[in-house]
C-alpha cells in the first residue's frame, strides 16, 4: 500500500511538470475537452460584437469557463456553437462561440 501510494505521488509529479513544460494537457472530461477544441483554432470575432478590452476576459474563459451543454448545439450545422460561462474580474460573462473546422467564432458576449 505504501507503495502504491508513493508510486501515485510520484504520477501526478511526472504527469504535473510535463504538461507545464510541454504545454501538453490531458483532457478527459468533456468541458476541458470542448474548451480545448475552441482554443485549437484561431480566434475570430464578430464586428460590434465587444470591446477590445475584454479580449482577455475570452481567453481567460477559454481557459477556465465552464460550458453548458444543455444551451449549446454542438451538432448544428456547419459550424457547433457552444455556450461558455464563467467570472472574471467580478463579473459574470456568457460568450456564444462558433466551433467551425478553421476558425472559432465569437458570436455573442454579455456580461
Amino acid at each position: 500500500m505504501i507503495g502504491l501510494s508513493l508510486g501515485l505521488i510520484f504520477l501526478a509529479f511526472f504527469l504535473r511538470k510535463k504538461s507545464e513544460d510541454t504545454g501538453v494537457e490531458f483532457c478527459y472530461m468533456p468541458n476541458c475537452r470542448v474548451l480545448k477544441a475552441l482554443r485549437a483554432n484561431p480566434l475570430e470575432f464578430e464586428p460590434g460584437v465587444m470591446e477590445l478590452k475584454d479580449t482577455v476576459a475570452v481567453q481567460y474563459l477559454l481557459r477556465e469557463g465552464d460550458v453548458v451543454f444543455n444551451r449549446s448545439e454542438p451538432r448544428a450545422e456547419p459550424c457547433g456553437i457552444y455556450l461558455v460561462t464563467g467570472e472574471y474580474d467580478g463579473k459574470y460573462l456568457e460568450v456564444t462561440f462558433e466551433n467551425c473546422e478553421e476558425v472559432t467564432r465569437l458570436r455573442e458576449y454579455s456580461s
